[in-house]
């Protein structure tokens, strides 16, 4: 059904298709909470547990997003089945992006959050200055759809960039971090409700369900032990994929998102700019607010216990080699030393690039090891790790230092026995 019937209209509008993206009901919000969540935690499983490693999962679902999105392009009007699905691999895409920055590169997050916030102003504002409006109501011509989708894959990597150095900051474990962007989203929700911007409250929720979701599965996934419910990245995946194959069908059926339009022109509420102008204040006041409440976190003694600093914790205190290694299949143990010493032998040689290259096989493998080694002991699992990650971040630092390095992969070495 459209509302296209002059000639004069169909010339103004020779380009315009039917509304490609669903209404923003409820439905809309839990099924890209759920969208979120599989991002997440698919992505980890992949990463980790299949072994296939953080560069390769993200050309494997680089190419698949291709592949879906040029399928949701080719769609004439909103699929639920098609849609979705490109939302679950751009949330899979967009997080992996964020961990190749921080974890294979070693940029801060701090300085990630900041790079992607100025991309999607940027993307924003261009678009703006095109189309004159960023509502998804209005979704309805190609240079439109196409801005959507690139906001919406800068969304979920800034979300991702943004929990994480949350988390970083605060220390909180996954079941508490749920509580922050559920409580800013209930912020913005009231807002809504007394006036405020529509479209600046829509893609501000947008951005916060990313880190809402991804939260949600780590607390779910996480052990027990780290604070989660320990069902696992597999458990957690299967059981939110279901969910979400469950909503499709239902919003496929009952067709009750779908925007039966093809007219460019937004048609929102009422507006009251003195009432937009208020909530603005509300926004601005929320966020500082926010701030506060991140600093204070990050002051707090449980945080830097909690965090990925240098500075181990009580619980990665100081093991002795058998310490250490004597819970652990000497198998597993050997395979570590043996990649370590083949680090250090290629820094010794000179080759850095190779060095570099070889210590992502030890990231890997533990990564591996993780789900069966951590429950083991998780006080020489943590030990381990944090003289790991010391070993990852000083290979991988912008003007690397080879004494430090050295000095790092030595550490380990005696470490592994």
């Amino acid at each position: 059904m459209t509302t296209v019937t002059t000639p004069e209209s169909s010339r103004t509008h020779v380009k315009q298709m039917l509304n490609k993206v669903p209404e923003v009901t409820i439905w809309f919000w839990i099924i890209k909470i759920l969208c979120t969540t599989v991002g997440e935690s698919f992505a980890d499983w992949i990463n980790m547990n299949l072994g296939v490693g953080l560069i390769n999962t993200s050309l494997i679902f680089t190419a698949v997003l291709a592949g879906v999105l040029g399928w949701q392009l080719t769609t004439k009007r909103y699929v639920p089945f098609v849609y979705w699905l490109t939302v679950v691999v751009v949330s899979v895409t967009g997080t992996l992006y964020t961990d190749i920055l921080t974890d294979s590169q070693g940029v801060p997050l701090a300085l990630s959050s900041s790079v992607f916030a100025c991309v999607l102003a940027v993307v924003f504002g261009i678009w703006y200055a095109r189309e004159r409006t960023l509502s998804v109501h209005t979704i309805t011509t190609r240079p439109r759809e196409l801005f959507y989708w690139l906001a919406v894959l800068v969304t979920f990597a800034l979300g991702t960039a943004t929990g994480d150095w949350t988390l970083e900051l605060t220390g909180w474990t996954p079941g508490v971090s749920v509580l922050l962007p559920l409580g800013l989203i209930g912020a913005i929700v009231l807002a809504w409700r007394l006036g405020a911007n529509a479209v600046l409250s829509f893609w501000l929720a947008y951005i916060l369900t990313r880190p809402l979701g991804a939260n949600l599965g780590d607390w779910l996934g996480s052990p027990s032990g780290d604070g989660g419910l320990g069902l696992g990245t597999a458990v957690t995946s299967v059981i939110f994929l279901a969910a979400i194959l469950a909503t499709v069908v239902y919003l496929t059926l009952s067709r009750s998102d779908v925007i039966e339009t093809n007219d460019l022109t937004d048609a929102p509420r009422a507006l009251n700019p003195a009432r937009e102008r208020i909530m603005l204040g509300y926004y601005a006041v929320v966020a500082v607010a926010t701030a506060a409440l991140l600093i204070w976190a990050h002051h707090q003694p449980h945080a830097a216990a909690a965090s990925e600093s240098d500075t181990p914790a009580p619980v990665t205190a100081h093991l002795t080699p058998q310490q250490a290694t004597s819970p652990f299949p000497p198998a597993e143990i050997a395979k570590f030393r043996t990649i370590t010493a083949d680090t250090l032998a290629k820094l010794n040689s000179g080759n850095q690039q190779g060095a570099t290259t070889r210590v992502t096989d030890l990231e890997t493998a533990w990564d591996d090891g993780q789900p069966t080694l951590e429950p083991k002991s998780e006080q020489s699992w943590r030990f381990l790790d944090s003289e790991i990650d010391h070993v990852l971040k000083s290979l991988r630092a912008s003007n690397p230092d080879k004494a430090t390095e050295v000095k790092a992969l030595n550490t380990l070495l005696t470490s592994l026995g």
